[in-house]
């Protein structure tokens, strides 16, 4: 649908005539009856009549308005949300049930003032690229390795130290406890199918894995969480891995357990990035918030973390 034609429509039914409509639009006269003309052919009815008193909406006219306006809005928030200067706050994250986006939850709660876009990235390296070109303003990501040697003008600090919990069914061997340590976990089978070869989870869960020789199984597709947590639930020998902020949702009748893992906690190292020179005045205010609002933990005697996090 023509929106130059729709903008038109609705010029003229809030001033009731075409040459108001042409004179506000900075158009002639003749334009605005070209473009009118041609929206009623597109919709197959007729939007006004013309009287005396000016032009008066149809019943399809009136109809139509309100739909009309709404495509306007649509527009206009469309057009905002890549304006550079005038668009959201653009972030990502690793999951939208995961602790980073709890974190821009609370953020938006403390300033509702500021409009946010969450988008979810692939990985770290997606998101530096996308921080770096500044389709991205900020990326939530564990930092590894590959990643540390960060482009010029890339930032990141850590924000946040998310402990690691074990999910188990009601029938596992570990589904009473109220916490084990990581030595306990040793010759039981953790299933995570979500971790892909090469990404920041998959480096993170290899090193904890080789720290106190567990046995994490990626293998099978990886159907979501959902299923996993089905799976899970039936199983008297698997269980898998989430972080403490991880928001998950079961079938009553699954009677899933979180437990807590200590002595040492294992702790995902979660860190904002962002570039230098990024004006956007919301990521400011995100950092100052994200900054303030910092847990212990980092460096801890009582955690753990990969020798790149620390």
């Amino acid at each position: 649908m023509d929106l130059n034609a729709v903008r038109t429509f609705v010029a003229v039914a809030d001033s009731g005539r075409f040459q108001e409509a042409a004179a506000g639009l900075s158009i002639t006269q003749q334009a605005v009856s070209k473009r009118v003309a041609a929206l009623e052919r597109d919709l197959g009815v007729r939007l006004f009549t013309r009287t005396a008193r000016g032009a008066l909406l149809t019943v399809d006219g009136q109809a139509f308005l309100p739909h009309a306006r709404d495509l306007l809005r649509a527009e206009e928030r469309a057009t905002a949300s890549v304006r550079p200067g005038r668009r959201a706050l653009r972030v990502d994250v690793i999951g939208r049930r995961l602790a980073p986006a709890g974190l821009l939850r609370d953020f938006h709660r403390a300033h509702p003032g500021p409009e946010l876009d969450v988008v979810t990235l692939f990985d770290a390296e997606a998101a530096v690229a996308a921080v770096r070109s500044g389709t991205v303003d900020a990326s939530f990501r564990a930092v590894t390795h590959s990643a540390r040697r960060l482009p010029d003008g890339i930032e990141a600090t850590r924000v946040l130290d998310e402990p690691v919990q074990l999910v188990t069914g009601p029938a596992h061997a570990l589904a009473a406890a109220r916490a084990v340590t990581p030595a306990q976990l040793a010759g039981y089978r953790i299933w995570m199918p979500g971790i892909v070869p090469g990404t920041e989870w998959a480096a993170y869960y290899a090193d904890l894995a080789a720290a106190f020789g567990l046995t994490i199984e990626a293998t099978g597709p990886d159907f979501g969480t959902a299923p996993l947590l089905d799976t899970i639930a039936d199983s008297a020998e698997l269980a898998t891995f989430v972080g403490e902020g991880t928001r998950l949702v079961w079938a009553a009748g699954d009677d899933l357990r979180r437990i807590a893992v200590r002595d040492p906690t294992p702790v995902y190292p979660h860190s904002l990035l962002w570039r230098a020179d990024n004006p956007h005045p919301a990521l400011t205010t995100l950092r100052g918030y994200l900054a303030s609002a910092r847990q212990p933990g980092q460096g801890d005697a009582g955690t753990w973390t990969p020798t790149w996090a620390r």
